[in-house]
């Protein structure tokens, strides 16, 4: 089922379901961006210079894992741009950890500069398996509106 601009108002809150953050997943982001910093690959130097428990998961990764979250209630949109993405990093996510993503709905309008479609903004909070909110932050999203009907 499509879902169009006109099917969302502020207020609406969305929840993602749960995808666990792997080992691999981090070895692999790594690779990936070339960030080897000892944060996420040396879980003795964590330990011991670090407030961390262990080695912790990129931020930019779990940013990557929650914007692809499938969240029902969303599904269905036809995405046609990110216009913004935006995380603060509240609090460390660590191999093992599930996390998912509830999506607020803050705006809603047509597009200035293109008919047809419009601007979904969205406050967001990923949280781990706890409740603990580990990022927050905001997307804008370029959706299509619903067709016109003859």
């Amino acid at each position: 089922m499509t879902r169009y601009l006109e099917d969302f108002e502020p207020g609406q809150e969305f929840t993602s379901v749960g995808r666990t953050v792997t080992e691999a997943d981090v070895m692999n982001f790594a690779g990936v961006s070339g960030d080897f910093n000892l944060l996420h690959t040396n879980e003795q130097w964590v330990k011991a210079n670090t407030p961390f428990t262990g080695r912790i998961a990129h931020g930019l990764l779990v940013l990557a894992i929650s914007s692809a979250q499938p969240t029902p209630g969303m599904d269905g949109v036809e995405t046609i741009a990110y216009l913004e993405e935006t995380r603060r990093f509240t609090g460390p996510t660590y191999p093992g950890d599930t996390i998912h993503t509830v999506h607020t709905v803050e705006s809603v309008r047509p597009s200035n500069s293109r008919p047809g479609m419009g601007v979904l903004t969205t406050t967001v909070e990923v949280r781990n398996q706890r409740g603990e909110v580990v990022q927050t932050g905001r997307d804008a999203v370029l959706i299509t509106t619903r067709p016109a009907t003859a």
